[in-house]
């Protein structure tokens, strides 16, 4: 069975980034994990799309055509209020989005891969996958 990765908004605008050259850490992770499954939050492709003015646009169309798009649930709520209490707690929360790229990672046991390293690294129990 494939590894299941779910994606970062700041994976997927590299991609974006890299697509002229299809080089750049972000491909070259791509090319390295050719047998991954790709999954994103919800979050993180409402993130994308509003880099582009169309949600037909044909990046985005790809891009949820070919990956599975993890939808914020009841269980992905409550991982929320979770992670959310405990780095409010500690004094170390992070922005609202990447709170929710995080709990839909979480709830499903899923690795994120990101270049926010550090940044989701303050989530307990969230594996972080750094592409750079």
């Amino acid at each position: 069975m494939a590894r299941v990765l779910s994606l970062d908004t700041s994976f997927l605008i590299d991609v974006e980034r890299e697509r002229p050259t299809g080089d750049g850490p972000a491909h070259r992770f791509l090319r390295g994990a050719p047998e991954a499954e790709l999954a994103l939050s919800a979050v993180a492709l409402g993130e994308l799309a509003e880099g582009f003015g169309d949600e037909d646009h044909p990046v985005l169309v790809a891009l949820r055509q070919g990956h599975r798009i993890l939808p914020v649930d009841e269980g992905v709520a409550l991982a929320y209020a979770t992670i959310a209490r405990a780095l409010r707690a500690g004094g170390r929360l992070i922005g609202a989005n990447d709170l929710w790229i995080a709990a839909t990672s979480l709830h499903h046991g899923l690795p994120l891969v990101t270049a926010d390293v550090e940044h989701f690294r303050r989530v307990d129990g969230l594996q972080v996958v750094s592409y750079r």
